[in-house]
């Protein structure tokens, strides 16, 4: 099988460090990332609870946020920092382990989203 020349594994470069796998640029200079869309929103953010896929351990969902993967890591941050637990944000969903439900809602409201509850 022939190899394609243009998809070599270049993933760092002695002249300018590291390298992003799409553009072939460093990675400080990658236009990749920038030219992503941001994810569709209908402008609601729908906050729900889940257990599937977890071994039975509750987490709080936030969906539905048009927001980058930078800003919505931050906003994770802040929404774990109010409900003095774990979690992560990524794939545009932010996790917030534990039934935090009734606290994100507030605390997203304060921040001036239009916020509903999503799920049972």
């Amino acid at each position: 099988m022939k190899r394609n020349p243009s998809s070599s594994g270049l993933v760092y470069s002695t002249d300018a460090g590291r390298m992003c796998p799409d553009c072939r640029r460093p990675a400080a200079d990658c236009v990749c990332k920038q030219s992503r869309a941001l994810p569709k929103s209908d402008g609601v953010v729908r906050v729900s609870r889940s257990t599937k896929g977890r071994g039975g351990k509750t987490v709080t969902l936030v969906n539905g946020l048009a927001l980058d993967a930078l800003a919505l890591a931050q906003l994770g941050k802040q929404l774990k920092a109010a409900c003095g637990s774990g979690g992560t944000a990524k794939d545009g969903v932010i996790e917030v382990q534990g039934d935090h439900c009734e606290l994100v809602m507030q605390a997203l409201q304060k921040q001036g989203y239009v916020v509903k509850r999503a799920g049972g």
